[in-house]
């Protein structure tokens, strides 16, 4: 039996090929063209692994305290997703919610049904682990963890199933996890047009991370002005501060809580 590595290699070049077709034929964006690509992992700042396809979260190793840099900027990302958190909105885009088009609802409930349905067993988290699900930063305080699958990721940047969620989204209780929701991504550069396409931006709002500013890897930042809780949210506040700016990471994403009362499981 293949393993999935071996496998993405040998479907890579048609996924490739299929992703540059749809470049050519997908509508005019609605939106901001997409943003500079991240600097390599050879440069200053190792944010290589924040860019990855569809979910561009990168795996990790450290947690807590001494997280780097690149770990922080992860972590706040997830924190400033969770329930009741506010954050400036000078490092987020959020979608508007659209009026209701025909079939959007419809569209909506099935995505639910089809939600609900795959998720049911990953109850257990254990089941979601030898799923292929990878906690993030699991040592890292956070009221809400991401179960994240990488492969899933991968291949939402090229099509859409609800069956396959990029994350699942986990409280800790005091003997396990309560799964909560799931997270479905698309790549940044998607227009408002295909995000719709996805979920119905009638019910719900995709977010994007906008203008972080990270710190010299050889100093202690003060993360009051770094990262994506920081106050430093321009190019030339974050040059005068010494740091990198990156006007966006990360693809688009959007939560969903399949199990909440019917107000909030396209809450965010």
């Amino acid at each position: 039996m293949f393993s999935r590595t071996k496998l993405a290699w040998m479907i890579l070049p048609g996924l490739l090929t299929l992703a540059a077709a749809w470049a050519q034929v997908r509508p005019q964006a609605t939106q901001a063209p997409a943003p500079p690509a991240l600097p390599s992992a050879t440069q200053d700042h190792d944010m290589h692994d924040m860019d990855m396809p569809g979910m561009n979260i990168g795996k990790s190793s450290a947690a807590g305290r001494d997280a780097n840099p690149q770990e922080q900027a992860q972590a706040e990302a997830m924190r400033a997703m969770e329930p009741g958190h506010t954050m400036d909105m000078a490092h987020m885009r959020m979608t508007s919610l659209r009026a209701a088009g025909p079939g959007d609802r419809e569209r909506a409930d099935k995505l639910l049904a089809t939600l609900r349905e795959i998720i049911e067993p990953y109850k257990d988290y254990r089941t979601a682990l030898a799923d292929g699900y990878q906690i993030f930063l699991p040592q890292m305080p956070q009221r809400e963890y991401h179960f994240n699958n990488y492969w899933n990721g991968f291949v939402e940047s090229f099509t859409f199933d609800p069956a396959r969620p990029t994350s699942l989204l986990y409280k800790k209780t005091r003997d396990g996890w309560e799964l909560t929701g799931a997270m479905y991504t698309a790549p940044r550069s998607a227009t408002l047009d295909q995000l719709d396409q996805r979920v119905p931006l009638s019910v719900a709002r995709w977010h994007q991370h906008l203008n972080l500013c990270m710190p010299r890897r050889d100093t202690r930042p003060d993360w009051k002005l770094f990262g994506l809780n920081g106050s430093i949210a321009t190019e030339q506040a974050c040059s005068g501060a010494g740091g990198r700016f990156y006007p966006q990471i990360f693809g688009w994403m959007v939560h969903v809580y399949p199990f909440a009362a019917p107000d909030k499981v396209f809450a965010h």
